[in-house]
Protein backbone atom coordinates (compact mmCIF):
# COMPACT_ATOMS: atom_id res chain seq x y z
CA UNK A 1 0.00 0.00 0.00
CA UNK A 2 1.11 3.28 -0.79
CA UNK A 3 -0.63 6.33 0.64
CA UNK A 4 -0.31 9.98 -0.76
CA UNK A 5 0.04 12.48 2.15
CA UNK A 6 -0.83 16.39 0.48
CA UNK A 7 0.43 18.88 1.81
CA UNK A 8 3.02 16.71 3.61
CA UNK A 9 5.19 19.74 5.48
CA UNK A 10 2.11 21.11 6.36
CA UNK A 11 0.28 21.15 10.33
CA UNK A 12 -1.54 17.89 9.71
CA UNK A 13 0.29 16.54 7.15
CA UNK A 14 3.99 15.98 8.74
CA UNK A 15 2.22 14.21 11.75
CA UNK A 16 -0.02 12.13 9.55
CA UNK A 17 3.45 11.30 7.34
CA UNK A 18 4.84 10.61 10.84
CA UNK A 19 1.61 8.26 12.22
CA UNK A 20 1.88 6.47 8.97
CA UNK A 21 5.80 5.35 8.82
CA UNK A 22 5.15 4.58 12.87
CA UNK A 23 2.78 2.12 11.64
CA UNK A 24 4.75 0.51 8.67
CA UNK A 25 2.92 2.41 5.61
CA UNK A 26 4.98 3.60 2.80
CA UNK A 27 4.16 7.38 2.07
CA UNK A 28 4.79 9.60 -0.31
CA UNK A 29 5.32 13.05 0.50
CA UNK A 30 3.78 15.70 -1.83
CA UNK A 31 4.33 19.52 -1.28
CA UNK A 32 5.87 22.09 -3.28
CA UNK A 33 8.67 22.13 -0.67
CA UNK A 34 9.07 17.97 -0.18
CA UNK A 35 8.47 17.41 -3.88
CA UNK A 36 7.67 20.46 -6.33
CA UNK A 37 3.97 19.15 -6.15
CA UNK A 38 1.76 21.95 -7.27
CA UNK A 39 -2.26 21.45 -7.53
CA UNK A 40 -2.28 23.76 -10.81
CA UNK A 41 0.65 22.26 -12.77
CA UNK A 42 -0.41 19.09 -14.02
CA UNK A 43 2.78 18.39 -15.11
CA UNK A 44 3.52 17.70 -11.15
CA UNK A 45 0.26 15.36 -11.17
CA UNK A 46 1.53 11.72 -12.12
CA UNK A 47 5.04 11.42 -10.89
CA UNK A 48 2.61 12.03 -6.94
CA UNK A 49 -0.36 9.78 -7.76
CA UNK A 50 1.00 6.77 -10.05
CA UNK A 51 0.27 3.57 -7.91
CA UNK A 52 -1.13 5.38 -4.83
CA UNK A 53 -3.92 3.26 -3.12
CA UNK A 54 -4.63 5.87 -0.86
CA UNK A 55 -4.74 9.68 -0.44
CA UNK A 56 -4.96 11.99 2.30
CA UNK A 57 -5.72 15.31 0.71
CA UNK A 58 -5.19 18.84 2.13
CA UNK A 59 -6.47 21.36 0.04
CA UNK A 60 -4.48 24.02 -1.22
CA UNK A 61 -3.66 26.64 1.38
CA UNK A 62 -5.71 30.10 0.92
CA UNK A 63 -7.66 28.86 -2.00
CA UNK A 64 -11.17 30.04 -1.39
CA UNK A 65 -12.54 27.65 -3.54
CA UNK A 66 -10.33 24.73 -4.14
CA UNK A 67 -12.73 23.16 -6.15
CA UNK A 68 -11.55 23.81 -9.61
CA UNK A 69 -7.95 23.32 -9.20
CA UNK A 70 -8.27 19.95 -6.77
CA UNK A 71 -11.45 18.54 -8.86
CA UNK A 72 -10.35 17.78 -12.29
CA UNK A 73 -6.93 16.14 -10.19
CA UNK A 74 -8.80 14.01 -8.21
CA UNK A 75 -11.42 12.65 -10.72
CA UNK A 76 -8.50 11.68 -12.82
CA UNK A 77 -6.50 9.47 -9.94
CA UNK A 78 -10.10 8.04 -9.35
CA UNK A 79 -10.29 6.85 -12.97
CA UNK A 80 -6.82 5.55 -12.54
CA UNK A 81 -7.29 3.33 -9.16
CA UNK A 82 -6.97 5.54 -6.81
CA UNK A 83 -9.20 3.61 -4.15
CA UNK A 84 -9.20 5.53 -0.56
CA UNK A 85 -9.19 9.33 -0.05
CA UNK A 86 -9.26 11.00 3.65
CA UNK A 87 -10.47 14.33 2.98
CA UNK A 88 -9.00 17.06 5.76
CA UNK A 89 -12.09 19.15 5.67
CA UNK A 90 -13.69 21.71 8.74
CA UNK A 91 -16.09 21.52 11.44
CA UNK A 92 -18.34 23.46 9.55
CA UNK A 93 -18.19 22.67 6.30
CA UNK A 94 -21.43 20.72 4.91
CA UNK A 95 -20.97 18.42 1.96
CA UNK A 96 -22.26 21.26 -1.04
CA UNK A 97 -22.03 21.80 -4.44
CA UNK A 98 -18.95 24.40 -4.31
CA UNK A 99 -16.25 25.39 -2.54
CA UNK A 100 -14.68 23.41 0.23
CA UNK A 101 -18.29 21.73 0.23
CA UNK A 102 -17.78 20.63 -2.83
CA UNK A 103 -14.66 18.82 -2.34
CA UNK A 104 -16.15 17.23 0.04
CA UNK A 105 -19.37 15.59 -2.07
CA UNK A 106 -16.37 14.58 -5.01
CA UNK A 107 -14.86 12.61 -2.24
CA UNK A 108 -17.40 10.64 -1.69
CA UNK A 109 -17.58 9.39 -4.89
CA UNK A 110 -14.37 7.41 -4.18
CA UNK A 111 -14.69 3.40 -3.90
CA UNK A 112 -13.49 4.31 0.36
CA UNK A 113 -13.55 7.78 1.64
CA UNK A 114 -13.16 9.70 5.22
CA UNK A 115 -13.98 13.26 5.85
CA UNK A 116 -12.32 14.76 8.51
CA UNK A 117 -14.21 17.29 10.33
CA UNK A 118 -12.58 19.00 13.04
CA UNK A 119 -13.15 21.85 14.83
CA UNK A 120 -10.47 24.92 14.67
CA UNK A 121 -6.81 23.36 15.88
CA UNK A 122 -5.29 24.13 19.01
CA UNK A 123 -1.93 24.73 17.39
CA UNK A 124 -3.73 27.94 16.05
CA UNK A 125 -2.33 29.50 19.74
CA UNK A 126 1.43 28.66 18.89
CA UNK A 127 3.81 29.19 15.34
CA UNK A 128 2.83 31.54 12.63
CA UNK A 129 -1.00 31.50 12.81
CA UNK A 130 -2.35 34.93 13.15
CA UNK A 131 -4.23 33.40 16.45
CA UNK A 132 -0.29 33.05 17.15
CA UNK A 133 0.94 36.35 16.59
CA UNK A 134 -2.05 38.05 18.49
CA UNK A 135 -0.65 35.76 21.59
CA UNK A 136 2.47 37.00 21.09
CA UNK A 137 1.51 41.03 20.86
CA UNK A 138 -0.85 40.25 23.62
CA UNK A 139 -4.50 40.75 21.60
CA UNK A 140 -6.46 38.10 19.59
CA UNK A 141 -9.04 39.64 17.31
CA UNK A 142 -11.89 37.50 16.25
CA UNK A 143 -15.70 37.77 15.23
CA UNK A 144 -17.02 35.04 16.96
CA UNK A 145 -18.36 36.79 20.10
CA UNK A 146 -18.97 34.45 22.92
CA UNK A 147 -18.81 31.60 21.07
CA UNK A 148 -17.43 28.74 22.38
CA UNK A 149 -14.63 25.81 20.59
CA UNK A 150 -13.25 22.79 21.30
CA UNK A 151 -10.07 23.20 20.02
CA UNK A 152 -8.65 20.27 19.09
CA UNK A 153 -4.64 18.98 19.01
CA UNK A 154 -3.40 18.62 15.09
CA UNK A 155 -1.18 15.28 17.10
CA UNK A 156 -5.25 14.39 17.35
CA UNK A 157 -6.38 15.32 14.23
CA UNK A 158 -3.35 13.19 12.74
CA UNK A 159 -3.69 10.04 14.71
CA UNK A 160 -7.55 9.81 13.30
CA UNK A 161 -6.31 10.74 10.08
CA UNK A 162 -3.50 7.94 9.72
CA UNK A 163 -6.17 5.41 11.47
CA UNK A 164 -8.98 6.15 8.80
CA UNK A 165 -6.05 6.40 5.58
CA UNK A 166 -5.79 2.54 6.90
CA UNK A 167 -9.21 2.00 6.29
CA UNK A 168 -9.84 2.02 10.19
CA UNK A 169 -12.52 4.91 10.25
CA UNK A 170 -14.75 5.08 7.50
CA UNK A 171 -17.28 7.93 6.52
CA UNK A 172 -18.16 11.60 8.36
CA UNK A 173 -15.53 12.28 11.38
CA UNK A 174 -16.23 15.44 13.66
CA UNK A 175 -13.15 15.66 15.09
CA UNK A 176 -13.08 17.54 18.87
CA UNK A 177 -11.18 18.67 21.82
CA UNK A 178 -12.53 17.78 25.03
CA UNK A 179 -13.77 21.01 26.48
CA UNK A 180 -15.82 23.72 24.25
CA UNK A 181 -14.22 27.26 25.07
CA UNK A 182 -14.81 30.66 24.25
CA UNK A 183 -11.99 32.92 22.89
CA UNK A 184 -12.24 34.89 26.32
CA UNK A 185 -11.31 31.36 28.12
CA UNK A 186 -9.05 30.01 25.30
CA UNK A 187 -6.66 33.38 25.89
CA UNK A 188 -7.05 33.18 29.63
CA UNK A 189 -5.61 29.70 28.80
CA UNK A 190 -2.97 31.17 26.51
CA UNK A 191 -2.14 33.95 28.58
CA UNK A 192 -1.35 31.67 32.03
CA UNK A 193 0.70 29.87 30.06
CA UNK A 194 2.83 32.51 27.71
CA UNK A 195 3.19 34.99 30.96
CA UNK A 196 1.49 38.37 30.15
CA UNK A 197 -2.07 39.07 29.76
CA UNK A 198 -3.93 37.97 26.37
CA UNK A 199 -7.05 40.04 25.22
CA UNK A 200 -10.01 38.85 22.83
CA UNK A 201 -11.21 41.89 21.05
CA UNK A 202 -14.51 40.65 19.66
CA UNK A 203 -15.32 42.47 16.31
CA UNK A 204 -17.99 42.92 13.59
CA UNK A 205 -18.01 40.58 10.31
CA UNK A 206 -16.92 43.50 8.24
CA UNK A 207 -14.30 44.71 10.60
CA UNK A 208 -12.09 41.37 11.19
CA UNK A 209 -12.49 40.86 7.03
CA UNK A 210 -10.58 44.46 6.77
CA UNK A 211 -8.56 42.89 9.93
CA UNK A 212 -7.44 40.27 8.02
CA UNK A 213 -6.75 41.85 4.67
CA UNK A 214 -4.58 43.84 6.11
CA UNK A 215 -2.26 41.13 7.68
CA UNK A 216 -2.19 39.97 4.18
CA UNK A 217 -5.04 37.92 3.28
CA UNK A 218 -6.77 37.98 0.12
CA UNK A 219 -10.37 39.19 0.14
CA UNK A 220 -12.29 35.92 -0.28
CA UNK A 221 -10.71 34.02 1.91
CA UNK A 222 -11.00 36.59 4.54
CA UNK A 223 -14.85 36.55 4.10
CA UNK A 224 -14.55 33.27 4.48
CA UNK A 225 -13.14 33.21 7.34
CA UNK A 226 -15.35 36.01 8.83
CA UNK A 227 -18.41 33.53 7.78
CA UNK A 228 -16.98 30.96 10.29
CA UNK A 229 -16.31 33.04 12.86
CA UNK A 230 -19.98 34.33 12.61
CA UNK A 231 -21.20 30.58 12.57
CA UNK A 232 -19.41 30.37 15.80
CA UNK A 233 -20.95 33.47 17.87
CA UNK A 234 -24.28 32.21 16.81
CA UNK A 235 -23.00 28.32 18.99
CA UNK A 236 -22.85 26.21 15.91
CA UNK A 237 -19.44 24.79 17.39
CA UNK A 238 -20.28 24.36 21.15
CA UNK A 239 -20.19 20.47 20.72
CA UNK A 240 -18.23 17.77 22.17
CA UNK A 241 -17.91 14.43 20.60
CA UNK A 242 -16.11 10.96 20.98
CA UNK A 243 -14.54 10.57 18.06
CA UNK A 244 -10.57 10.98 18.79
CA UNK A 245 -10.91 8.44 21.60
CA UNK A 246 -13.26 5.93 19.68
CA UNK A 247 -10.63 5.98 16.43
CA UNK A 248 -7.48 6.33 18.37
CA UNK A 249 -8.36 4.52 21.71
CA UNK A 250 -6.67 7.69 24.23
CA UNK A 251 -8.62 10.56 24.69
CA UNK A 252 -8.24 14.07 23.71
CA UNK A 253 -5.63 16.38 24.77
CA UNK A 254 -6.77 19.64 26.13
CA UNK A 255 -6.11 23.36 25.10
CA UNK A 256 -3.76 23.97 28.09
CA UNK A 257 -1.74 20.81 27.69
CA UNK A 258 -0.90 21.72 24.03
CA UNK A 259 -0.05 25.43 24.85
CA UNK A 260 2.27 24.10 27.65
CA UNK A 261 3.99 21.85 25.28
CA UNK A 262 4.74 24.26 22.43
CA UNK A 263 4.90 27.74 24.30
CA UNK A 264 6.16 27.57 28.08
Amino acid sequence: MVTLVTGATGTTGRRVVAALEADGVTVRRASRSASGFDWADPTTHDAAFDGADALYLMAPVGEADPLPVVGPVLRRALERGLRRVVLLSSSLIEPSSTGYGGLATLVREAPEWTVLRPSWFAQNFTGDHAVAAGVRAGRVVTATGRGRVPFVDADDIAAVAAVAVQGGAPGEQLITGPAALSYDEACDVAAEVVGHPVEHLSVSFGEFVDHQVAAGLPRPMAEVLAGLDELIAASAEDRITDVVERVTGRPPRPLDTVLRAALA
